[in-house]
């Protein structure tokens, strides 16, 4: 039986190609757009200065940390540069060996963070954008067992609103996350308080026009060619339509259209659904 293609590794490396080519680094972070113009040329420039909020939150070092959800990489590599020790947890294998190659002086853990194994202690637990992917009934409780005593707890990442009532009620929609009142209770019910926050929902959500600029640009272009081929030779275009048809079912090719042609996903509504909060978590005394 032939292998199922990992469709996931073959999106993600496209897609880290493609920014790689963009900005020469392998982010696949929001971007922080104060006083930045909404440009795929301000796209790297955008992505540095989230990293340096976000390093902002970090104690004084250096620090052993533990950057779960560490992406490709990137930012393991800035913190090694500035001479702290970097584990990093990623469940990809794809993602993985980006990080074996960019992070080259971390140590790589291929696994999810319910599933580490590792004793640490460690100074800092990091999570830029991959909170909202762990149960919070394990991640903070996980945290407070891997920590050296008073070691702390950064968080960078999206939680949804109240006006979130679920994907099916309002569709997809851009950002995710956990609920931020559950969240709240979850710090509250734990060992740890929070001794900095902010709300940057205002200066990221312009990422989402981006995104979506992206994508208007491509289906300008599948529309096109598609028009034209129907113009010139409908019969190849009827045939091409049944092959793709092979592949995509009515449903997932109307969805795939309207993600590259319609405008719905944008900052407004990131705003609307979610709030982008940057966190720095200490033990309670």
């Amino acid at each position: 039986m032939a292998e199922k293609i990992d469709t996931r590794a073959v999106g993600l490396d496209v897609g880290l190609a493609f920014i790689r080519w963009l900005t020469g680094a392998e982010n696949l972070h929001y971007g922080l757009w104060t006083g930045l113009d909404v440009t795929a040329g301000n796209l790297k420039a955008a992505q540095e200065a989230y990293t340096a909020k976000l390093f902002g939150y970090l104690p004084e070092g250096p620090l052993r940390i533990l950057d779960i959800g560490g992406g490709a990489g990137e930012t393991a590599k800035k913190l090694l540069a500035l001479g702290h020790r970097v584990d990093i947890v990623v469940p990809s294998a794809f993602l993985a060996a980006r990080c074996r190659e960019n992070a080259a002086g971390a140590t790589v853990h291929e696994c999810t963070f319910e599933d580490f194994a590792g004793t640490g202690p460690f100074d800092l637990c990091l999570f830029s954008e991959s909170f909202q992917y762990i149960p919070m009934a394990e991640s903070l409780p996980k945290c407070a067992a891997l920590l050296a005593p008073g070691g702390q707890v950064v968080i960078a990442d999206c939680f949804r609103t109240e006006a979130y009532k679920g994907r099916h009620l309002h569709g997809p929609q851009p950002g995710g996350g956990h609920q931020l009142a559950a969240f709240r209770a979850a710090v509250e019910a734990s060992a740890f308080h929070v001794v900095a926050e902010e709300d940057i929902t205002d200066a990221v959500a312009p990422s989402i026009d981006l995104e979506q600029q992206l994508f208007n640009v491509l289906g300008h272009g599948v529309t096109r060619v598609s028009d034209e081929i129907r113009a010139t030779k409908p019969t190849a275009h009827w045939a091409l339509s049944r092959l793709i048809g092979l592949f995509l079912s009515r449903k997932r090719r109307a969805n795939l259209m309207r993600r590259l042609t319609a405008t719905e996903r944008n900052a407004e509504v990131f705003r609307r659904f979610n709030r982008y909060l940057m966190l720095r978590l200490a033990p309670r005394a």
